[in-house]
């Protein structure tokens, strides 16, 4: 498969990167300089290189998609973004400067509009959420439930994902409001009291956005802009009512015996954003998603929080005490990050909280559990760490409670097609 590696779209290579941004919640336009990690400005090695393609490659077949688009930045050693495969069997290579659904990032980047109106005094994180938002039923109306619950997915309400997805597979360009996908999650019976178990659901993140909505009287595009794209230099994001993304998806459905139908995947063309809205609806590329999970990590912005991510809660049960979340994210050793699917795609972007290592990953085929890109992402930042420093730099010594083999066996357990 051919890649296309373009280390010239890196941003910051003297480690700061200056944008100008009008930030409508203050009375002038201010300057925000995110101080992101001294970067260099090089293609990583050739034998690291050679590791992460492989592991792209791999989780490619295993999932049944036709195309990944991949960035991986490395402050001490270099960059690798690539294009791999084809954006449909047969069709044309795929290029590294195409746009994507960001997936479950948007989750994170919810969470970022609710702390940078917290930061600006607008909301707090223990306004109830009946305060913005009226006729949620027995699950919205209950006693506790917070802003702050539904970014950190303690809410205990149930995802609208699983009653909706095939409807959006059959019919991708359909828009939906907020309010429809809310009754779907809304609808499911909770076992739980709001705060005490986190289990993500696309719902509260959906429930969240609408909130700041009305507790702003802006749209979530316009919140997005002024609280995120902004303040990290997105200049290729978005959150549109039913935008597009350059790459389409894929499912892999069942053969006549009941195998997964790996040489036949059905396309997805023209998914509707708004079927994700502030719970998965963003579509953006390589360089700002990089970027993104730098700062969202290293805390860069100047309404990030010291406390957003601490004392977080187990993010699988029974799992490794090192993956947890909180603040509406992922917490994975040194990591902090998001990974979700989203109909025809797999996403995944995590960065490291101190040395601003990143990965960015997304899949062209929603098949498999999103479990396979989050192993292939930790798979690949395990790769990444151990790359040895270019001239002149120090590697850090830190590193991750997993090994790049560690994380291939999860790939080839999630796997729903075969890997040559």
């Amino acid at each position: 498969m051919r890649a296309f590696r373009r280390s010239r779209r890196l941003a910051a290579v003297a480690g700061t990167l200056a944008v100008a941004i009008a930030l409508a919640a203050c009375s002038s336009p201010d300057t925000v300089s995110l101080p992101l990690p001294d970067q260099v400005d090089a293609a990583i090695g050739g034998d690291v290189q050679a590791q992460l393609q492989t592991a792209v490659e791999r989780a490619v077949a295993a999932s049944g998609a036709s195309a990944a688009i991949v960035g991986v930045r490395v402050p001490w050693a270099g960059v690798w973004d690539a294009g791999i495969g084809t954006v449909a069997p047969g069709g044309a290579a795929v290029s590294d400067a195409m746009t994507f659904h960001a997936g479950a990032v948007t989750r994170s980047m919810t969470c970022d509009v609710l702390y940078g109106l917290v930061h600006d005094g607008v909301v707090s994180l223990d306004d109830p959420v009946g305060k913005y938002v009226t006729g949620l039923g027995d699950q919205g109306a209950r006693d506790g439930l917070t802003l702050g619950q539904l970014c950190d997915s303690t809410s205990g309400i149930g995802p609208y994902d699983p009653s909706i997805d095939a409807r959006i597979r059959a019919t991708p360009s359909r828009v939906w409001t907020p309010r429809e996908l809310m009754a779907f999650g809304m609808s499911r019976e909770s076992t739980t009291q709001p705060g005490t178990v986190f289990a993500d659901s696309d719902t509260g993140y959906v429930l969240l956005g609408f909130a700041l909505e009305r507790a702003t009287s802006k749209t979530a595009a316009q919140l997005y802009q002024q609280y995120v794209f902004g303040p990290n230099g997105m200049t290729s994001t978005s959150l549109p009512d039913n935008g597009t993304a350059d790459l389409n998806g894929l499912w892999t459905g069942a053969a006549a015996d009941g195998t997964a139908a790996c040489t036949a995947p059905t396309p997805i063309v023209g998914l509707s954003s708004s079927a994700g809205f502030t719970a998965s609806g963003v579509i953006s590329d390589l360089a700002d998603m990089g970027r993104y999970a730098q700062a969202l990590a290293m805390g860069l912005r100047p309404y990030d929080a010291p406390g957003r991510f601490e004392n977080p809660l187990p993010a699988v049960a029974n799992g490794p005490s090192w993956f947890t979340a909180r603040g509406g994210s992922y917490q994975a050793g040194s990591l902090i990050g998001q990974y979700g699917s989203v109909p025809g795609a797999l996403t995944a972007a995590f960065a490291d909280r101190t040395t601003g290592m990143s990965v960015v990953v997304t899949l062209n085929n929603s098949r498999a559990s999103a479990d396979l890109v989050r192993s292939l992402a930790w798979e690949l930042a395990a790769i990444a760490s151990k790359a040895p420093a270019a001239s002149g730099r120090t590697a850090p010594q830190a590193g991750l409670p997993w090994t790049a083999e560690d994380m291939a066996a999860q790939v080839t357990a999630a796997a729903v097609c075969p890997i040559p």
